[in-house]
């Protein structure tokens, strides 16, 4: 999720993940001066560390005003679904292989999210239980980019809503597109009553 920065953030709050030191990691405080350059802080999405902030921000800068949405600037990572079409026939959704420095660094975090507790960590193991484990990091590395995309361009912060927020949400739409495929063939979703319990 994400909302609006106020003006009384200046500065990036404690981070509230517990962060292992490692053997790459810069010398100063990064983060604070990350945040100064990009006014938001990108280490606040789940899986995404200073390493990895750092990299992304080397590779793309701050300013993604070259890129129309999120969309767009995920095609140009290499992120996005491919759309290989003939005779009106969709015959390939497969990614092209690139060697973006910043998609790499956005798959590597994606890969990172499995045994986290957060929405996102939720997300990724509802896409390996569909798809096989690389695609389900390229599509988790996808919603990461366009979480950094939306940051950057409309200066907002991410708050993690937690896997059981995920959970009920992904319930929710499911329920919604049973009612709707039931009501499309004349008949209607009715939810079964608990053991011992009455209507």
């Amino acid at each position: 999720m994400l909302k609006a920065l106020s003006r009384s953030e200046a500065e990036p709050g404690p981070s509230k993940r517990r962060v292992g030191k490692a053997k790459n990691a810069p010398k100063f405080d990064a983060r604070t001066y990350l945040f100064r350059i990009c006014g938001v802080d990108l280490t606040a999405i789940d899986g995404i560390d200073i390493t990895t902030a750092l990299k992304v921000v080397a590779e793309i800068g701050p300013d993604l005003s070259r890129f129309r949405n999120a969309k767009h600037f995920a095609s140009w990572l290499g992120l996005s679904p491919g759309t290989k079409i003939s005779g009106g026939k969709r015959l390939s959704g497969a990614t092209k292989g690139n060697a973006n420095r910043a998609a790499q660094a956005l798959k590597l975090a994606a890969a990172a999210l499995r045994p986290s507790q957060s929405a996102l960590g939720a997300y990724y193991r509802r896409m390996c239980g569909r798809l096989d484990k690389g695609k389900a990091v390229t599509a988790v590395a996808h919603k990461l980019a366009r979480l950094v995309y939306a940051m950057l361009t409309k200066g907002t912060a991410y708050v993690d809503q937690g896997q059981a927020y995920y959970e009920e949400r992904y319930q929710q739409r499911v329920i919604y597109h049973l009612r709707r495929k039931a009501a499309a063939m004349g008949l209607e979703l009715v939810p079964i009553q608990p053991q011992g319990q009455s209507s």
